[in-house]
């Protein structure tokens, strides 16, 4: 028999400028449960975790809290004011029994010394400090809004070893599509007011909820088929030419409203492009860069060569210089050695995590139009701003709205909708996926894809690098910087390790970094091939052969000129398998070459 929920809200109901939000949503925790509440922007789920934490109140519906429960709640926008230091803003969360220690402890592995002014924080930093205090309780419920929003890789991949040894039950809501199928174990859908519970994790979400769709339209085809049909007897039926069957126009009256009431799905972001003429072959050379703050190295002596439909990807913790990077790779920052030779015909578009190039007094409109005008030119075409705007899910009310009345999902939907709408072919994206929503993500992916030209990508999201990435440039520590094959999946392969935390020592920040150097140099001497590496090394040769092999007979298959026309459905079938084996031929190819070079070096 399953356990009581500790928390568990029923037939919630709320309705904001006359606009139902939620209609009839459900949410029950049970102890040890992992949730991830998923759903568009604008779908109310900030709002139904708000209700589950008892600081708002809904219209209808009722919230039951099992007795002597403790949840505590994560917010996107924590209020840090008030407080003399980061330590007390935490300390204030504990209870009565809870071990202040850990407030500390969990300062420290979020890289904070808790001494910091609240007054003086970053957004980034500011999250740090609201985990810290969410988390120091061990609460019997943890509600969690976008946590992983402004964290770095290791802050990313610490928080979900750590969430993972809690005995907490857990509800998040993320866009980070690897953090939720790390951490869920059922999934509740909001859509259109409504809740729907899938007791699997997030990694079986997506192809659920397109089979939900699939129904929901069948039901609708049937619907309309039905109506037609009622419709068809009133017009022509012997019956309605004599005297009309008042409850069959009273059943077509209600099948009328059953379809005109019906919530549809929310439509879909339209994303295209606007690409300039094509750039050089060569868009990017560096050529031992170098560039220090203060003492302190961030590049250093790093030669790159981007070439035209490169994807570089570029990670490391919050402080390695990513940004500084892009701009020296860009040219918006001169080296303090070596050169950065730009390409011919650059057209460059940028979009900042800081979302600095909006200004949050001009309107929606003028955002895109620079106040000229109703028009936006995309692709050379002129499109209406208005129509352009709802491609991205704006609506024409939005669209006379200051900048500073959208949420930071819409912030980061209008940035991309004005850098898309101007001609590109060298694309810079620093922290896109910040407050997207997982079909936008989806959307800019293919979008990045499809896309000619060449993307600079500065990302915290695994799954999107993976994606998306031709290429990872890692920050190795020191000014180090090293670029891998493929995306952070292949990196972490390559390298045996993920992106590492930047330490910020306390007392001798100095003589610790002096010390740091010298180890490093020491182990990679000692470095050998894992028994991992020496597997792989052993087996890619047969695994290559035999792609090799499969390649041949699906080439054989495709050669028959008239497979199309007889079975189109074996066709597409072969098609795709060889486009999957030519892929799994070319990451086996560069695993092995990476591991055999490796093991040359190690032998000296």
């Amino acid at each position: 028999m399953s356990a009581p929920p500790l928390v568990h809200l029923r037939s919630i109901a709320l309705t904001f400028g006359g606009t139902p939000l939620l209609e009839a949503a459900e949410l029950a925790v049970a102890p040890g449960d992992r949730i991830g509440l998923v759903g568009r922007n604008g779908s109310g789920k900030s709002t139904l975790l708000k209700i589950a934490a008892g600081l708002v109140e809904a219209d209808a519906g009722t919230r039951f809290v099992q007795p002597g429960a403790t949840i505590r709640y994560l917010p996107q926008e924590p209020d840090l004011s008030g407080f003399a230091s980061v330590l007390a803003y935490v300390e204030a969360g504990l209870g009565p029994g809870d071990d202040p220690y850990r407030a500390r402890y969990l300062l420290e592995r979020l890289g904070m010394t808790g001494e910091e002014n609240p007054a003086s924080l970053s957004g980034g930093e500011a999250r740090r400090a609201a985990l810290a205090r969410t988390l120091a309780p061990e609460p019997d419920v943890l509600l969690l809004d976008e946590p992983t929003n402004h964290l770095d890789l290791p802050a990313i991949e610490w928080l979900e070893e750590e969430l993972s040894g809690l005995r907490s039950a857990v509800v998040l809501i993320s866009h980070d599509r690897r953090f939720l199928e790390d951490l869920t174990r059922a999934t509740v859908w909001l859509d259109r007011g409504l809740t729907r519970r899938l007791e699997q994790g997030f990694a079986a979400f997506e192809t659920w909820r397109d089979k939900v769709f699939e129904e929901e339209e069948a039901e609708r085809h049937k619907l309309d088929r039905e109506i037609a049909r009622e419709e068809d007897w009133v017009r022509y039926g012997v019956t309605a030419r004599r005297k009309r069957n008042v409850r069959r126009m009273a059943d077509l009256a209600d099948l009328r409203t059953k379809r005109r009431e019906g919530r549809r799905a929310v439509g879909q972001v339209r994303m295209e492009a606007s690409e300039a003429e094509t750039s050089g072959a060569q868009v990017i050379v560096a050529d031992r860069i170098a560039k220090s703050f203060d003492d302190r190295p961030i590049v250093r002596d790093l030669s790159l060569r981007v070439l035209r439909g490169d994807r570089v990807g570029i990670v490391g913790p919050n402080g390695a210089g990513k940004t500084t990077l892009i701009n020296l790779l860009t040219g918006a920052l001169a080296p303090d050695a070596g050169s950065v030779t730009l390409g011919t015909k650059l057209a460059l578009v940028t979009i900042d995590q800081k979302r600095a190039a909006l200004d949050p007094s001009t309107s929606v409109i003028d955002t895109l139009t620079g106040g000229r005008g109703d028009s936006v030119m995309v692709n050379g075409k002129p499109k209406h701003v208005v129509g352009y705007l709802k491609d991205f899910l704006f609506t024409p009310l939005q669209a006379r709205q200051p900048v500073s009345a959208l949420s930071g999902g819409e912030r980061a939907r209008l940035l991309l909708a004005r850098a898309l709408a101007t001609p590109s072919n060298l694309l810079v994206l620093d922290e896109p996926t910040n407050d997207l929503d997982l079909e936008t993500l989806d959307l800019l992916e293919e979008l990045l894809g499809d896309y000619e030209g060449t993307i600079l990508l500065v990302s915290h999201d695994r799954d999107f690098l993976d994606r998306c990435c031709t290429s990872v440039l890692m920050a190795e520590g020191e000014g180090r910087w090293v670029e891998y094959g493929g995306g952070y999946s292949d990196m972490v392969a390559q390298r045996g390790a993920g992106v590492q935390a930047r330490r910020v020592d306390k007392p001798a920040a100095e003589a610790s970094r002096v010390q740091a150097a010298k180890p490093v140099a020491a182990d990679a001497g000692k470095r050998k091939l894992s028994f991992k590496e020496k597997h792989a090394l052993e087996t890619l040769p047969e695994k290559m052969a035999a792609l090799g092999r499969d390649i041949a007979k699906l080439q054989a298959v495709l050669d028959d000129a008239g497979l199309y026309a007889r079975d189109p459905a074996r066709f597409e079938k072969a098609t795709a398998l060889m486009a999957k084996a030519h892929a799994d031929l070319a990451a086996a190819e560069e695993e092995w070459l990476t591991l055999e070079m490796l093991r040359e070096e190690l032998e000296g």
